[in-house]
């Protein structure tokens, strides 16, 4: 469009363009899905193609990459080397089974060895191999060198979830800081989410208001005040010995030795603290294997970050820098180490207290944003029978 920019300060509009030529640059058939009416998050699940033109997820999209901007401007101010870890992998950094498998073997023809096992040296890289379920190991190898770094990528969880708040792909924040404690790590996690929460308050505004006054009355001023409040610190055990003593019936049990559940979770930081809760000190047996076991050989040196209205967004801990006893963590839960001498042998080269922890990218921005499911701030989710686009 060719035209004058008149104002009009009686009219409704402050401003209108006044044309003198409209020149069409490109036609639209008549069935175009995007219609002038307010559709369903749902619908335009089904049009992930087209969605990113509506009002809805143009701001979730532009929020999107301005919050991945903050993250590396945050740890670049602070010193950190940005490291990329590798997609394919043959380690299990959770040790959960929860890995997809990456090979090039015709499955008509698979070769198997005198165990009647599948040969996997006679795959692509000789030995079984996955899709990346976390960049922490490797990121643990760098920080011992760097002693600050961070890796920011896509992971890949084989999980069959089929709900709002999970995806088979998705986007890990993981800093790794050598000689950081438990508590030091705790310090990182809380100064980095009031940065990233601050960031996108001040730098998008209008698509702030926009879901404040369409996706999430008062998100605005839930945000202002978690970045105003102190995080709460409790153990784990005090955490059941409150959940136990409140008198709220659960849908799951609260009992020592149980991980914590979202319910669980949710009441605690609604509930008692009304704000951001970290949970520390949990039992060694619902945590991952590389995870510092304590003095009182029960719990381990791990944490995780509540907050309101979500639960858990933020897990880590200190890391295990004892080579026995990693080897025994890892003997107990049945990991192949053969696969993983390299991590274990970070211990006996120089290896030191560290900590690290790992963000949900896009948890994190369902929580800012106050979209209710994954599948809204991913452009082409990607889950449980859904791999379209």
């Amino acid at each position: 469009i060719k035209g004058l920019f008149v104002l009009t300060p009686q009219g409704k509009q402050p401003f209108e363009l006044k044309a003198l030529s409209v020149t069409l640059a490109a036609a639209s058939e008549p069935d175009y899905p995007l219609q002038k009416k307010r559709h369903t998050l749902e619908y335009l699940r089904e049009i992930s193609h087209l969605r990113p033109r509506s009002n809805t997820f143009s701001a979730v999209f532009r929020t999107r990459s301005v919050l991945a901007f903050a993250i590396h401007k945050y740890f670049n101010e602070k010193g950190f080397i940005y490291v990329n870890t590798p997609i394919i992998t043959c380690s299990d950094a959770e040790g959960a089974g929860e890995a997809f498998k990456v090979t090039t073997l015709d499955y008509n023809k698979l070769p198997y060895d005198e165990r009647n096992k599948i040969d996997y040296t006679k795959d692509f890289f000789g030995k079984e191999s996955f899709l990346t379920v976390s960049g922490q190991l490797q990121a643990e190898a760098f920080a011992l060198a760097f002693k600050k770094v961070y890796t920011f990528g896509p992971t890949f969880r084989a999980e069959n979830s089929n709900t709002a708040r999970h995806a088979t792909e998705f986007w890990m924040v993981e800093p790794e800081v050598a000689f950081n404690g438990i508590s030091d790590n705790m310090d990182l996690a809380e100064d980095f989410i009031k940065y990233l929460i601050s960031y996108v308050l001040t730098n998008c505004r209008a698509e702030m208001e926009f879901f404040d006054n369409f996706i999430d009355k008062d998100l605005i001023a839930r945000l202002e005040h978690i970045v105003k409040s102190d995080f709460e610190r409790i153990t784990y055990t005090k955490a059941v010995e409150l959940l136990e003593k409140s008198g709220k019936t659960f849908a799951y049990p609260i009992k020592w030795g149980l991980d914590l559940q979202t319910e669980h979770e949710r009441y605690l930081t609604e509930e008692i603290y009304k704000k951001p809760v970290f949970v520390v000190d949990y039992p060694k047996d619902v945590k991952a294997f590389y995870m510092r076991l304590n003095d009182d050989n029960k719990t381990v040196a791990a944490m995780d970050l509540l907050v309101p209205g979500v639960g858990e967004i933020i897990g880590g801990s200190q890391r295990e820098e004892r080579a026995d006893k990693l080897t025994q963590a890892m003997d107990k839960i049945g990991i192949n180490k053969d696969n993983m001498q390299w991590y274990i042998s970070l211990r006996c080269y120089g290896g030191c207290v560290h900590s690290g922890f790992g963000l949900g990218f896009e948890r994190l921005l369902m929580y800012i944003t106050g979209m209710k499911n994954i599948r809204d701030v991913l452009p082409f989710a990607r889950t449980v029978n859904n791999a379209d686009f």
